[in-house]
């Protein structure tokens, strides 16, 4: 892979990039520095300079990764897929734990969290399975038991740390990329039912903040100083915004402490108190344009590996998104995930940057030259 980097011609091929969706990309992650600002009461520290430094430092990351050829992805999808699952099994065994939850690895100079780069290793195993699956052998058993199983183990350890968010996501990448593989919709139905009818028994299974989040969804009036305390501050924060918001650096919620977690899970309650709903439809609007650019990249892909995985990807980012938002409206129970180039965190940055990465690889594949 080194050796691929060291010998492309970049000028080329970096005029290959779609720098257009850099630009777009950038906006965003700028809008979430902007906002972490306001949420510090004007102060670049904690959030908003570490946030915009990360950003630049992982933009250059994901730019020296658009330039690995699609075929070496497709070389290292199960290797990959194998170590970051010893990683999670190494969490099980000698994870540290911190805030009740045992999810990363400290390695003394940095601290990892190997669920957050399950996210992009699921989909690229997976579609590995399903690039060279023969024709016809989606919907039988030989086609269905592995992929299935290389979804089912990650996400187990997952939530054996816990983190309900992370196994979501894990498990939206897998199913996405199954059903893009070829695999019949019945069998997506019958689980999904099957799923439904055992919620009372998942239920029971849940670890009691968990159940308390349910029960929170369901009914956050119920509770509103105790556990549905973020749900409602949150909607008090977005409907307090109106239609342009009380103005940047002048939201209260935010600012006098009532909104809990406000540079990270809650920041769009945050963004929609100071810039309105016109703020958060730009928002929405950024993301779905990356989201159209990551389909047609994965439309116009060559092979079966470059469309699932190009796929795959612009999903996961598009369901960082929508349970996040649908989190702080009180449309999803409150499960932890960030809201990807704006809320605060390292890891959740990292994952997202390097999903654009490989997704700028697909689409420069798409438009290389034959001896490109």
């Amino acid at each position: 892979m080194i050796g691929a980097l060291l010998n492309a011609r970049w000028p080329q091929r970096l005029l290959k990039l779609p720098w257009g969706i850099v630009l777009i990309v950038t906006a965003i992650a700028g809008f979430g520095a902007t906002i972490l600002y306001s949420t510090a009461g004007g102060n670049l520290m904690p959030w908003a300079l570490p946030h915009a430094v990360r950003y630049l430092g992982f933009l250059v990351l994901a730019i020296l990764m658009s330039q690995v050829p699609l075929t070496r992805w497709l070389a290292l999808a199960y290797p990959l897929y194998a170590v970051i699952l010893l990683a999670l099994v190494g969490v099980e065994a000698l994870g540290a734990i911190s805030g009740g939850s045992q999810r990363w690895l400290d390695l003394g100079i940095i601290r990892l969290q190997p669920s957050e780069f399950m996210k992009l290793a699921i989909v690229l195993a997976v579609a590995r399975f399903y690039h060279y699956l023969p024709r016809g052998y989606a919907g039988k058993f030989a086609g269905i038991w592995p992929p299935v199983a290389m979804i089912l183990v990650p996400m187990a350890l997952v939530l054996l740390q816990p983190d309900l968010g992370t196994a979501t996501m894990i498990f939206a990448g897998g199913v996405v990329v199954m059903f893009l593989g070829g695999l019949p919709l019945r069998y997506l139905v019958i689980p999904g039912a099957i799923g439904i009818a055992s919620l009372p028994v998942i239920y029971n299974m849940l670890h009691d903040y968990q159940q308390r989040r349910v029960l929170t969804f369901l009914d956050p009036a119920s509770d509103p100083l105790g556990a549905g305390y973020h749900i409602t501050q949150s909607k008090i924060a977005i409907g307090s915004g109106g239609l342009t918001g009380k103005g940047f650096l002048n939201g209260t919620q935010s600012h006098l402490d009532y909104l809990p977690e406000p540079q990270t899970d809650f920041i769009f309650a945050t963004m929609a108190e100071e810039w309105g709903l016109i703020g958060g439809l730009v928002l929405i609007a950024g993301y779905l344009l990356f989201l159209n650019w990551g389909i047609r990249t994965a439309l116009r892909a060559p092979t079966i590996f470059g469309r699932l995985v190009a796929a795959g990807l612009s999903m996961t980012i598009f369901f960082y998104v929508l349970i996040n938002i649908m989190m702080v409206m009180g449309l999803a129970p409150v499960v932890g995930i960030p809201l990807p180039l704006v809320s605060h965190g390292g890891s959740a940055m990292l994952t997202v940057m390097l999903t654009f990465g490989i997704l700028m690889g697909v689409y420069r594949d798409n438009h290389a030259a034959p001896d490109g």
